[in-house]
């Protein structure tokens, strides 16, 4: 019963993050709206990588290294910088697209790629694994060792691809009766947005703001 319980708060804590907007977020709305419904579970399966790569990496002991004011430094310019580019690119509004089309495989890269480089790009996504994501780590190995981090990881992982996946379907259904000029909009907005962040980023490292929080998508 114990371990339910912890699976169904880590599914909680997942959500409460997932639901704040953030850089990955903006391009699984805008993958959706050029190649469909597959773009959010493809760009969730990329920031699952991340996220399983960083786990390694705490239970080896580097936990400290991910949260460090260093890290944090690099990671925020760079991923500062990384945004400020998708968001350029994406506020390009590429050609329409043939709506009915199925996502062609080098789309489907494109999100996997996408959801790494939104999760890598936020220092607050590292911040959040090394302070509460190292605590639901070491409290699922004290209620039931590894079946402890498997409950940790069902409940959280299923927080971030049902939130993704619903913005996905949403997003893909409103582009079957979209206008061009209506995708170019959306396109531009979503573009915009991950401008913003990156700049957001870079200032917020430089001066030092840096704080534990559930935004991290």
């Amino acid at each position: 019963m114990e371990i339910v319980l912890f699976t169904a708060t880590s599914f909680l804590v997942g959500l409460s993050g997932a639901l704040v907007p953030g850089p990955m977020l903006t391009i699984t709305i805008s993958d959706s709206v050029q190649n469909g419904f597959i773009a959010g579970p493809l760009v969730v399966l990329g920031h699952f990588l991340v996220e399983l790569t960083l786990i390694i990496v705490i239970l080896a002991g580097f936990g400290w290294l991910i949260g460090s004011t260093t890290a944090a430094l690099v990671i925020g310019t760079l991923g500062g910088i990384s945004l400020i580019y998708m968001g350029y690119k994406t506020s390009k509004s590429p050609k329409y697209p043939e709506l009915s089309d199925t996502t062609t495989n080098t789309s489907r890269y494109g999100s996997v790629i996408g959801g790494i480089i939104t999760s890598v790009s936020n220092p607050y996504f590292f911040i959040w694994w090394a302070t509460i994501g190292l605590a639901f780590l070491l409290e699922g190995l004290e209620i039931a060792g590894i079946i402890g981090i498997i409950g940790f990881l069902i409940g959280h992982w299923s927080a971030d691809f049902g939130w993704t996946s619903t913005v996905s379907f949403i997003s893909s259904k409103g582009s079957n009766v979209m206008s061009e000029n209506q995708y170019r909009h959306i396109m531009k907005i979503c573009g915009v947005f991950l401008i913003l962040l990156g700049f957001y980023f870079l200032i917020s490292v430089q001066m030092n703001n840096l704080s534990p929080i559930l935004n991290y998508i």
